[in-house]
């Protein structure tokens, strides 16, 4: 692992309510009885939390412009994030028209992260298989979560409960009724990964981010899940679960088996392209003007959370 202070970037999650419900989610989007919307004191002290953090000050969901303080929340990024080239967005367009010139305010283009899941390549790296089910060798297992795509690769997050190390603990963190993350204090970022052992113990070995295995379509219908996440989604009464949105993951994998899966496995990359906005595609040597595709009608009728 790296230490928390050298990842690329550290998302405010706003809320984790979304239009859409995509299987394999990483923020659980279904599973949720009552989505959190992130009070506009706690966006302030999340922000003021993050200074002197090195790395980008991410804007992430569920759908971020569900929040109903959406402006607000933008004006307080241009306001205590000087530096613009600081500022990230996630989006899957969900209210774009209506907010294109605050998003355009507060973030450049080229630091927009844009996916309305429309794109028919488009996969998930399974999340809801614990580690802890399927590789029975354990110091396999630490191994392969010690060098996690997502932490050393990608962020940490901050919720309503506080600052985790990883934006998927995060995540299980508020699914499962967890203890919460680290107080939003100036510094709390300031880890090395021997002090955010505490958060790996508790959720790492209830994920599968980092175990090499063969990723589903983001249009799959279900969620894959082992045994064990499989009875605490029915104790929390999920509503994925309820309506019958999970299928039943019961094989574990050797090392022989992970190390064939490991070959081409590149879990960070969801589809074959960056798209920056609705008419914007990065190909990494050019930007290209596209023609924003229709979202389908299922997401297009979907209402907020």
């Amino acid at each position: 692992m790296i230490p928390l202070y050298d990842v690329r970037v550290i998302h405010i999650e706003i809320t984790n309510a979304c239009n859409l419900e995509c299987a394999n989610c990483t923020r659980f989007v279904g599973h949720h009885k009552k989505p959190f919307m992130m009070d506009l004191d706690t966006v302030r002290l999340a922000i003021s939390s993050l200074e002197g953090f090195p790395g980008g000050i991410g804007m992430m969901g569920g759908e971020p412009t569900i929040h109903p303080q959406f402006r607000e929340i933008c004006a307080a990024f241009r306001e205590m994030i000087p530096d613009k080239n600081k500022r990230q967005f996630w989006t899957n367009g969900f209210k774009w028209k209506e907010y294109e010139e605050d998003i355009y305010e507060t973030f450049y283009a080229t630091h927009i992260h844009y996916n309305d899941h429309t794109h028919e390549d488009g996969v998930h790296q399974p999340l809801l298989i614990a580690a802890k089910d399927v590789v029975k060798d354990s110091e396999l297992m630490w191994g392969l979560i010690d060098n996690c795509w997502v932490q050393t690769r990608w962020s940490g997050a901050i919720t309503p409960k506080g600052g985790f190390f990883c934006e998927v603990a995060a995540a299980q963190d508020y699914l499962f009724d967890g203890p919460g993350g680290y107080p939003l204090e100036k510094g709390w970022w300031n880890k090395t990964p021997a002090q955010f052992q505490d958060q790996v113990k508790r959720y790492c070995e209830n994920c599968s981010a980092a175990i090499p295995m063969p990723r589903p379509s983001h249009h799959a219908r279900n969620d894959l899940v082992s045994r064990s996440v499989y009875e605490k989604l029915q104790a929390h009464d999920s509503p994925r679960f309820k309506r019958g949105n999970i299928e039943l993951f019961e094989s574990s994998f050797s090392k022989e088996e992970i190390e064939r899966c490991k070959e081409g496995w590149t879990p960070w990359s969801h589809r074959p392209f960056k798209q920056l906005t609705p008419e914007v595609l990065d190909t990494s040597s050019a930007l290209v003007t596209i023609k924003p595709k229709k979202r389908p009608a299922s997401a297009e009728n979907s209402a907020p959370l």
